[in-house]
């Protein structure tokens, strides 16, 4: 249990950026599996949009250029806020430096799972509902939440990457077998621990995606609420741990604002 409480701790491990990246694998799958069933799109499948795009211009189809530039554009914004939240509490030296981006993932997810076929009705400027482009942000603020962890080594929200580093290393492997013990020019090593971690998130995303799948078809978008818990229960250790230094933060901060008010 204290294992899973470090999860989202400042003071990283490999142990704690992989275990932290299954969790979100899962996360990412069930929501990216269960939006297809309500929108009939994958949020967090940037590669398709960025085509659809190239589609849409050559079809003349504004629509399609409209609803991938609308989810592409969330996405990047999810990105970015990741980044700013992380550096932001770095240079605070808060505990929660990886906590808040969850934090505010789980505060979206809530509302979604309690009014999501509300949302469904909201118009934007993209052509796509509401759903869309929240789904869209929030892959891209989880994604850069693994990325900042691990330094890039673990994606949670797309799966091509991890795909690719379990082909390369399952070809290691057959070339290994295949060689036996005879010389040769060039020395292959299998990486075992690579394949146990790229099959462990493509294991959890599918997982996850099975769970969405059947949550959303059975349940419906409330099934969201437990996943936006679970990213919750993450978050808040390393924000408990903060409480004191954010008092004296916020004090600081009022307090500046004050004065800038007085000039």
């Amino acid at each position: 249990m204290r294992r899973l409480l470090l999860l989202t701790n400042r003071h990283r491990a490999p142990s704690t950026n992989v275990g932290l990246g299954l969790l979100l694998a899962f996360n990412a799958g069930a929501v990216n599996a269960g939006g297809f069933l309500v929108l009939g799109m994958y949020t967090s499948h940037m590669t398709g949009f960025a085509s659809q795009i190239a589609d849409g211009l050559v079809l003349g189809n504004m629509k399609l250029v409209l609803n991938a530039s609308g989810a592409i554009l969330a996405f990047i914004v999810g990105a970015g806020t990741c980044a700013a939240l992380v550096n932001w509490s770095r240079r605070h030296r808060l505990h929660s430096v990886y906590a808040l981006p969850l934090l505010l993932e789980a505060g979206l997810m809530f509302p979604f799972g309690l009014a999501g076929a509300i949302t469904l009705t909201w118009s934007t400027p993209f052509a796509v509902p509401m759903t869309v482009l929240l789904l869209s942000f929030i892959m891209g603020l989880q994604n850069a939440v693994g990325s900042k962890t691990s330094g890039g080594s673990v994606r949670t929200t797309h799966m091509t990457g991890n795909i690719t580093d379990l082909g390369m290393e399952l070809g290691k492997w057959f070339y290994w077998r295949r060689s036996g013990k005879r010389p040769s020019p060039v020395q292959v090593r299998r990486n075992r621990e690579r394949i146990r971690i790229a099959g462990g998130l493509v294991a959890m995303f599918v997982l996850g995606g099975i769970t969405g799948a059947l949550g959303f078809k059975h349940v419906g978008f409330v099934f969201v609420v437990p996943l936006a818990a679970l990213l919750l229960g993450l978050s808040v250790p390393p924000l408990l741990r903060d409480l004191p230094r954010s008092r004296r933060l916020i004090a600081r901060l009022s307090a500046n604002a004050s004065r800038e008010a007085e000039r």
